[in-house]
């Protein structure tokens, strides 16, 4: 039996419900097993349990480890040659990433998260190619990777079965380009073999391989309304409910999005997914950048959670989310990092700043972020919108010990004012280098920079080594093709809708 006291200077707690955030001098907890089984101060634990394992020094700061509520790659867009562009644009110069080691891949944005202090992750796999037996090995080498270093894992293939590439027919794209680019689209979409039957075996094979893991949840992703048919989003919300597992879908992540939403069904996506029954508690709607008022409401109504990405959203030009109004209208809302953060990393401590930051709209009235709101979204919020629910995000008896410790000093040197609350130093001036200790399960993953399960150092270096080599023949051939489809793919949506009618809503409602 594993029983460690976890001490601090003062633990940070977030609760399950919409309560402040506690702060608790001299906080500790003991877990046993993986499990918090007693909150108190460090004194009286101690006390009482005097001879077990102390980890912490009394001058790091304790709180949940974090939940990254929307990921999807380890190597950044940017490193694989694709920079910051309109989303639906950036879905075409996409198309240049190598042929990757996902397991090594995996890795590597993973030593970023535990580094910031994340412990768990929503992992929305993107389409690969290959057939169904290829693309379930290559899901498996991601699992593996989040198994070996040790951190949680709430894993979904993103479902996607018409629309591939941008907001029309696959065939009817094909035909709309210049004769000496059909072969070659053709050929790129004839890569992806995996059906909608496929994907649905698949989810099951893996939902029953790590059924009873700790660490490792299996879940359902359908990527996205233009991405999905009606027999799709139908399936997936038969899946869901027979299962009990949430879904995570992306949804008006642009304006064009509304559009094609609009024009698909004569209203809005929420309106349309409410069509299916996939408006619930077991949904998240990734970015929602786009909802309107009724949307929101619906959204509020239906206990539907939002993952905020708001790093994503500024890179990609897909606008402000209202973040404000998800606040009023009492919908749980997650931190998502997507491909990289503002500093294109994964860094959690960083991505709340944003948060705090950039929702803060001119005026008097109190509604703007909190630091209390921001925490939680990173912790509680994150934690409900994945497949292990309540357990994760808190420091309450009875929940999972996955926990960080910061260091005091990195926050408060040189100065400091001692009125300065504790969570608000945290959240603005906590940096990655002061991140001491990271546990998951009450297991320690990461120690005064060193990582306790994996080689960091060698895995970056085979990663290095795997894509030291010249481009592939096909790596080069979807290179050229990128770049051809580029400008046809610009003139589809010069005309896509009217942009004076898609107009951002962000505004708190004092002054709407």
């Amino acid at each position: 039996m594993a029983t460690t006291l976890i001490r601090s200077r003062a633990a940070l707690l977030p609760r399950t419900g919409r309560t402040p955030v506690e702060t608790m001098p001299d906080g500790a907890v003991l877990q046993e097993d993986g499990v918090i089984v007693a909150v108190g101060t460090f004194e009286a634990l101690h006390r009482r349990y005097p001879d077990t394992p102390v980890v912490g020094t009394g001058t790091e700061i304790l709180l949940p480890g974090f939940v990254n509520g929307h990921h999807h790659v380890g190597l950044t867009p940017v490193q694989l040659g694709s920079p910051d562009m309109p989303l639906e644009l950036w879905f075409v110069t996409r198309m240049v990433a190598r042929n990757l080691n996902l397991y090594l891949d995996t890795l590597y944005s993973a030593f970023e998260m535990v580094g910031s202090g994340i412990t768990a992750v929503q992992h929305i796999h993107g389409w690969l190619p290959g057939t169904a037996e290829e693309v379930q090995a290559r899901a498996n080498d991601v699992v593996r990777a989040y198994e070996d270093i040790g951190m949680r894992v709430s894993y979904c293939y993103a479902v996607r079965d018409q629309n591939r590439l941008i907001y029309q027919d696959d065939a009817e794209l094909v035909a709309s380009l210049p004769p000496e680019l059909r072969g070659p689209m053709q050929a790129w979409f004839d890569r992806f073999q995996l059906s909608l039957d496929g994907a649905m075996d698949m989810f099951a094979s893996m939902h029953g391989a790590h059924a009873g893991k700790d660490r490792v949840r299996i879940q359902l992703a359908p990527a996205n309304l233009h991405w999905c048919s009606d027999a799709a989003l139908t399936r997936l919300a038969e899946a869901s409910e027979r299962y009990d597992v949430p879904l995570h879908m992306h949804l008006v992540e642009t304006a064009y999005q509304k559009e094609y939403a609009k024009r698909r069904g004569g209203g809005t996506a929420v309106e349309y997914l409410d069509r299916f029954g996939l408006m619930n508690k077991r949904m998240t709607l990734g970015h929602g950048v786009w909802l309107n008022e009724r949307d929101i409401a619906r959204v509020a109504e239906t206990g539907t959670c939002i993952c905020h990405n708001c790093s994503s959203n500024f890179r990609l030009r897909s606008g402000v989310a209202p973040l404000n109004r998800f606040a009023q209208a009492g919908v749980n809302v997650a931190i998502g990092l997507d491909e990289a953060g503002i500093n294109d990393d994964r860094d959690m401590l960083q991505e709340m700043r944003l948060v705090l930051r950039a929702h803060r709209v001119p005026g008097m009235e109190d509604d703007v972020p909190t630091m209390d709101q921001v925490l939680t979204m990173a912790t509680v919020g994150g934690a409900r919108t994945t497949a292990f629910g309540d357990q994760l995000g808190t420091l309450e008896v009875g929940t999972a010990a996955d926990l960080v410790l910061l260091d005091w000093q990195q926050i408060s040197y040189p100065y400091l004012d001692e009125e300065t609350p504790v969570l608000d130093a945290v959240i603005q001036r906590a940096k990655t280098g002061g991140v001491r200790h990271v546990m998951c399960g009450g297991e320690t993953l990461y120690a005064d920079g060193r990582f306790t399960r994996v080689d960091q150092a060698a895995a970056l270096k085979a990663l290095h080594d795997d894509l030291a080599h010249a481009l592939s023949d096909d790596e080069v051939q979807r290179r050229n093709l990128s770049k051809a489809l580029l400008p046809h793919i610009k003139r589809f949506y010069a005309g896509y809708m009217d942009t004076a009618q898609h107009q951002p809503f962000y505004r708190p409602s004092s002054m709407a």
